[in-house]
């Protein structure tokens, strides 16, 4: 027979497992209700996206201009129905100097911009945004890509070329929403992304080493798209989880990081994955615990938006990641 403090061990398990699905059932439950109470954002009608030829280092040019026109008519129908916001947003993406190498400027909006020579680039990052993150907010998901490519100028060795794409590829889910507690949108955005690293491996051919830096629910996707991806290093950010229980459960030959700030709120989100109401809810093990077995680096004391803040711990060893310099990346 069992020992007493055997009895309580498993009593407490059963406790801790019980407040873990209590908690889970409260987001959902918030998740359902707070939202029925908001204003849904109306649709603006916007174009189809351009038609394109494939993509090549060839084609590169004609496919950002197509973009940009693109751009510029959903800015246009925009402004007809009256929605500025929207409009501007999509005037700035259609400027000369801005590359798009996807545009679709309906709905919540999908765009793949790219910041530097994408086509003679030898290392390449893809960001992969968290949830709230659309075309009415692209704004600070540019600005982190726009930071990690400084960066990556100031760090990188003499010769050495480098190009940040920021992917806004797939449906993000909203955070005060079912959705972000599911993978739902992450399975949905699996082909996109793989879809990417393939035209990225197009354009750039074989030999650039590619990155996938993935914030929060975002590197949910990330976990999903992994198996056999042409990538040499995936780094999650801020994460709920992956979905799998261990670094070598993502089956992907490429180096795995994680990393959470001394102040990020996912901290407290439960590491688990439990079926609530038909669903399975949660993404598993914390990717910076030891269960998890992934390369775990210093991000600083900042929160779950600041990631890509310049001169945060965080920023310099992502950069450090994407240009392939592992040895000078600090740990904890």
């Amino acid at each position: 027979m069992g020992s007493a403090p055997q009895y309580r061990r498993r009593g407490d398990r059963r406790r801790a497992g019980r407040w873990r699905r209590a908690t889970l059932a409260a987001l959902i439950t918030g998740a359902v209700v707070v939202p029925l109470s908001g204003a849904v954002r109306p649709q603006t009608p916007a174009p189809a996206p351009a038609h394109l030829a494939a993509l090549s280092a060839s084609t590169l040019d004609d496919a950002y201009a197509a973009n940009r026109a693109n751009a510029a008519e959903a800015a246009r129908t925009a402004a007809v129905h009256h929605d500025r916001d929207r409009a501007a947003t999509d005037r700035r993406l259609a400027a000369p100097a801005r590359h798009l190498l996807r545009f679709d400027g309906r709905g919540s909006g999908r765009v793949t911009e790219v910041l530097g020579d994408l086509a003679r680039a030898d290392r390449v990052a893809v960001l992969v945004p968290g949830s709230d993150t659309s075309l009415d907010t692209y704004g600070r998901f540019h600005a982190a890509a726009a930071a990690l490519h400084r960066q990556l100028g100031r760090q990188a060795p003499a010769g050495t070329r480098t190009a940040v794409v920021a992917w806004l590829g797939y449906e993000t889910p909203g955070t005060v929403s079912t959705t972000v507690t599911t993978t739902g949108r992450a399975e949905q955005a699996v082909p996109q992304l793989r879809a990417l690293v393939t035209d990225l491996r197009a354009i750039t051919g074989a030999g650039p080493r590619i990155s996938l830096l993935c914030h929060s629910y975002g590197s949910v996707v990330c976990g999903r798209a992994a198996a056999g991806l042409a990538v040499d290093d995936i780094a999650l950010v801020g994460s709920p989880g992956t979905g799998a229980d261990t670094a070598a459960g993502l089956h992907t030959r490429a180096r795995v990081w994680a990393a959470r700030g001394g102040d990020d709120w996912v901290e407290n989100v439960p590491h688990v994955d439990v079926d609530l109401f038909g669903t399975t809810v949660g993404f598993g093990t914390d990717p910076v615990s030891p269960a998890f077995g992934a390369r775990v680096f210093t991000a600083g004391d900042g929160g779950h938006s600041d990631y890509f803040r310049p001169g945060s711990a965080s920023l310099t060893n992502l950069a450090r990641i994407v240009l392939g310099e592992t040895k000078a990346v600090t740990h904890d």
